[in-house]
């Protein structure tokens, strides 16, 4: 009887242990519930910010829940058509708009697809960070591209073009009912297309990135789009892969070779890259020295000049990197001399060292780290090295 009593004792200890230890479980599960992401619901509560190197003018703000908000500072040359900063707030899928917002903020369902994307760098960039098949209205043919995924895209009825931004088949657009259209900011030059974007219901932000100090900047721009895909992780993996070059680059010794960027248009009219364009900073980061390097300096872009006052600073540059895709489409040195015959007398020339940029050379954003390698490249290359990934010597 003894034992009888001693086992019914040990048992009711043991429904006892078990009770009190579901019990602690299911303490533990509320509490867990209570911080679940669904608890968040309608509300923005703020979790941490995006880590970003080089880039200024866009932040990606995280809150808890899986909301994140997206915010663009655009220029002032842009406050025309669109506010001072544009902002999106992604609201993840399942939960309900938080209240309380700024009248001029962007809700949006995340992941973002049916996207019109009117720049072929931003399209570079989604590519590179998985976010293409986001995109379904471009505003380039598919004889414009020289990225073989947006080719693809198309020949698979992926990609519908729907004219040029200057002038858009607004029936095409409205029957594809783009959820957010990402524009260049040449389309403030074209107000009339905003307004009627705006008439038609249909959002549109401006990509700003052409506008960032550092040259890695604009490659971290991949990161803001990859917000709204949900695919940071890849963007952020292409990112650091470019950012790689330049950071080995750096630590390299300059090689004291002076380079001039420009080109020459078909009447003859000569541009020249600002010192603070984003191309001669990539000169400089390759360890060249930009022979211009006192030309605008807070600019970026382009500076007409007289081909006399080119001559006189330019003819004893080392190197000369032709923007093929920007002016006359030189295939040998005798076609580029023949645009002005003082060329013939620049040393570049006479050293054969004519470099050409390769026709996707401003189309594809997302490997400007690698054309910052190329750059180095040319700069070290013998003499019979001819061609690299984005730059071809002319013969």
């Amino acid at each position: 009887m003894k034992k009888k009593r001693f086992l019914a004792l040990m048992l009711v200890f043991t429904l006892l242990a078990a009770t009190f230890t579901m019990g602690g479980c299911g303490t533990g599960n509320t509490t867990s519930q209570t911080n679940s992401e669904s608890s968040y619901d309608g509300q923005l509560v703020f979790d941490h910010a995006m880590e970003l190197q080089y880039a200024k003018l866009f932040s990606v703000e995280y809150y808890k829940g899986g909301y994140k908000l997206l915010t663009i500072t655009n220029r002032d040359e842009d406050t025309a058509i669109v506010a001072k900063q544009s902002k999106i707030l992604l609201v993840p899928e399942g939960m309900s708009t938080p209240s309380g917002l700024d009248a001029d903020t962007l809700v949006l369902k995340t992941p973002v697809t049916n996207l019109l994307v009117s720049s072929t760098p931003v399209t570079s960039l989604m590519n590179a960070s998985n976010c293409l098949s986001n995109i379904s209205q471009v505003t380039y043919d598919k004889d414009s591209w020289y990225i073989d995924g947006v080719k693809k895209a198309f020949d698979d009825g992926k990609l519908t073009y729907v004219g040029d931004y200057k002038a858009p088949d607004y029936e095409t657009i409205i029957a594809g009912a783009p959820t957010l259209a990402i524009y260049s900011t040449m389309l403030t030059s074209k107000p009339d297309v905003a307004e009627k974007l705006k008439e038609l219901g249909i959002n549109y932000i401006l990509d700003q990135s052409t506008y960032e100090e550092n040259p890695l900047g604009r490659v971290e721009w991949a990161k803001f789009y990859a917000a709204l895909c949900n695919e940071e992780d890849a963007a952020t993996t292409m990112y650091n892969a470019q950012a790689a070059y330049v950071d080995t680059l750096s630590k390299a010794e300059k090689t004291g070779k002076s380079v001039a960027v420009f080109y020459i248009t078909s009447k003859g009219k000569l541009y020249v890259r600002n010192a603070g364009d984003y191309l001669t900073q990539m000169v400089n980061m390759a360890g060249g020295e930009y022979i211009f390097s006192d030309l605008n300096t807070d600019k970026t872009g382009t500076q007409e000049m007289n081909i006399e006052s080119f001559y006189e600073k330019a003819k004893d540059a080392d190197y000369v990197i032709y923007i093929w895709s920007l002016g006359g489409k030189p295939s040998t040195l005798s076609d580029f001399t023949g645009y002005n015959s003082v060329l013939s007398d620049m040393k570049a020339v006479k050293d054969g060292n004519v470099w050409c940029t390769t026709p996707d050379f401003f189309q594809i954003a997302d490997t400007i780290g690698s054309m910052i390698n190329d750059i180095n490249l040319m700069l070290n290359a013998d003499a019979n090295t001819t061609e690299l990934t984005y730059l071809k010597k002319l013969q």
